[in-house]
């Protein structure tokens, strides 16, 4: 990934809320027949000695040749994004001399697929998941709520995977190459086009005008 050093974003707690908010990543792999991308949910764990960045938990269709693979794979999460028009520049009206872009934030994971080939090991995963994915349920489904002999026989029909994580790595393209006005602005705008995508990244962009441990502005 091309990454300019004013938009490389390394703090850990940083990227792994990103990865919380935004569990879908796309899991980018060299497979036989070519450049191969699966889009999955994923958790992630807490660093370990074992796991300095954590490990992502997710489970394939059995019937995906994916959880074969012991090459290492790229998984993308990409978070909030938005259009931003030259009209919310100061330059607009000064000189003109301005042109579109486009904001986001993106992390990237590197790691192998370790398949979880115990029973029970398995099954704790799956609990891990459910309990994170339903946890701000007002009533949380559990796997328990399912018969035994279901859950069983759907457990054969999937692989559990782990990725330990080798490398992490954040970009977060929020105009911190512009002027501080010029990142009010726009996020002010961002709001008022009241969509969820643009007020994502206004609140992005906000938090990162505040952020004072930050050398974005």
């Amino acid at each position: 990934m091309y990454l300019p050093a004013h938009f490389s974003e390394d703090r850990f707690d940083i990227l792994r809320d990103l990865i919380h908010q935004h569990p879908l990543a796309s899991m980018v792999s060299l497979e036989a027949d070519g450049m191969t991308a699966n889009h999955i949910p994923f958790i992630i764990t807490p660093p370990t000695a074992e796991a300095p960045f954590g490990k992502l938990l997710g489970h394939v269709a059995r019937a995906n040749p994916v959880w074969q693979n012991r090459e290492p794979v790229l998984l993308i999460f990409q978070g909030p994004s938005a259009y931003i028009t030259p009209g919310w520049y100061e330059e607009k009206k000064l000189t003109g001399a301005v042109v579109p872009t486009y904001n986001y934030a993106v992390v990237h994971a590197h790691g192998k697929i370790n398949v979880v080939e115990d029973s029970t090991q398995f099954l704790s995963l799956l609990t891990q998941l459910t309990e994170h994915f339903e946890s701000t349920r007002p009533k949380p489904w559990a796997v328990a709520d399912a018969p035994p002999e279901y859950i069983e026989n759907m457990m054969a029909q999937i692989v559990g995977i782990e990725i330990p994580i080798t490398r992490l790595v954040g970009k977060w393209k929020t105009s911190q190459n512009k002027s501080t006005n010029n990142r009010s602005n726009i996020a002010v705008q961002l709001r008022e086009e009241n969509n969820m995508h643009g007020i994502a990244m206004a609140d992005m962009m906000e938090a990162q005008l505040f952020d004072v441990s930050t050398n974005f502005v």
